[in-house]
């Protein structure tokens, strides 16, 4: 598994960043998946109360979240306190 390096950042500040407008992974398996641990992610959060880590990027760079997506749209992750942050950003998500 490879490691991605990304600043941390308060769910509070993510609508303080630009994102980038192209999707940041090249294969279609990748894009799957990514729909499918999204999907997981949002479940685990709202019944379990799980938190994710989201590693998504901007135009400063790699960023992480720590919070609980509360809901998966065609485009969009939106997140504990109305935070949204464009699918085609984010490179991996994590429950733990």
């Amino acid at each position: 598994m490879e490691h991605i390096e990304a600043i941390v950042i308060p769910k509070e500040s993510v609508n303080e960043y630009t994102f980038i407008k192209n999707e940041v992974l090249a294969s279609t398996n990748d894009i799957r998946q990514r729909k499918i641990d999204l999907n997981r992610a949002l479940i685990l959060g709202n019944a379990y109360r799980r938190k994710v880590k989201i590693i998504f990027e901007t135009t400063k760079g790699l960023c992480q979240v720590e919070t609980t997506i509360w809901a998966v749209t065609e485009k969009n992750l939106i997140l504990k306190g109305g935070k949204i942050i464009p699918i085609i950003v984010v490179h991996k998500v994590r429950v733990y």
